[in-house]
């Protein structure tokens, strides 16, 4: 038995880097793509009394730590445990439904959007940052490109940012700027590059460290929308210390479990309001004594974040168990 950690993973097919440096392709052992459920009765010994399939779309992602068995002829390996995970960035699968982990046991959001070619969405950035926020990771927001747009540009797209809080960096490929910085920030964590398709993630990686030759592509010229070019994720080795995921563009963001009475929670600026509006149940629209309409229209908190935040509670369904973020009493 070795432990290591999963630096690729789909259809069933895993590598694994053990922790003495050796890579190895492996299989999933067959109990693991299902889930048990055990009776609770202290009368007779514990047995699994139900088994389904996960709701999931892999069981295992880039970043978990797994127990596998090395085979007789020690080039191939079966997963047989997978070890518990200290944080991870999920969504929901728009096709099919299920729950998507795109990176485990991650450390570091590198939320990634481009300056222009394609010109930012901020209300897909600010997705973006509610996935993050909901996993209580560390987050870093980089304006990508940051040579094709006019610097007064950048400056007023990312004031509301800077304002509640997040840190940010602008990069160009091209020019270098904020290259180094970030390859500082990635030194020695488990990170991940995550952001619409076309913003040069895979780029942006290739000049952090030259030797990756990540595939990278080009937006269209038609649409100046992003096309595809990383496919699946891959955990990559830093020289600097650390790993940091490469992951697919997303065209949507939707989330799992985050229910839309969570959702202000995971805007920073509305947290502290959460339990100060005269009603208990106010959905922070229409309602009398609303803390966060009160801050909206005297300018605390921006305008378009709160109908960023409109959008997110009106249009997301609900999903999973009991909130797990609480107001104040």
């Amino acid at each position: 038995m070795s432990e290591g950690i999963v630096t690729r993973a789909g259809r069933g097919l895993y590598t694994v880097q053990t922790d003495t440096g050796r890579i190895l392709p492996c299989r999933l052992r067959g109990n693991l793509k299902k889930r048990f459920t055990y009776s609770e009765t202290a009368s007779h010994v514990r047995r699994v009394e139900k088994v389904k399939k996960l709701a999931e779309t892999d069981p295992i992602a880039v970043g978990d730590r797994v127990v596998i068995a090395v085979g007789d002829s020690g080039i191939e390996g079966v997963i047989e445990e997978v070890l518990p995970r200290r944080k991870a960035l999920v969504r929901r699968s728009g096709n099919e439904r299920e729950r998507q982990t795109l990176v485990a046991n991650l450390e570091l959001a590198v939320i990634v959007f481009s300056a222009a070619e394609p010109r930012p969405d901020l209300f897909k950035l600010d997705r973006f940052l509610v996935l993050a926020e909901d996993s209580e990771l560390e987050i870093l927001i980089v304006l990508n490109k940051a040579d094709l747009a006019d610097p007064s540009e950048l400056t007023e797209a990312l004031a509301e940012y800077r304002a509640i809080g997040y840190e940010i960096l602008t990069t160009s490929r091209i020019t270098g700027e904020g290259i180094d910085t970030l390859r500082a920030r990635l030194k020695g964590r488990l990170s991940a590059f995550c952001g619409p398709s076309g913003v040069g993630k895979s780029s942006l990686l290739n000049a952090v460290q030259p030797g990756l030759r990540l595939k990278t592509g080009e937006t269209s010229e038609i649409t100046h929308a992003g096309r595809h070019t990383t496919v699946r994720a891959e955990l990559l080795t830093l020289e600097v210390g650390g790993w940091v995921a490469d992951t697919p563009g997303l065209r949507q963001v939707e989330f799992w479990d985050l229910l839309p009475e969570d959702v202000a929670f995971c805007f920073p600026e509305l947290e502290p309001l959460m339990g100060h509006c005269k009603f208990p149940n106010c959905r922070h629209r229409k309602e009398p004594g609303c803390a966060v309409r009160a801050a909206v229209d005297d300018q605390r908190v921006s305008p378009r974040r709160y109908q960023s935040y409109l959008q997110m509670t009106l249009t997301d369904p609900t999903h999973g168990s009991a909130p797990r973020k609480t107001a104040p009493s």
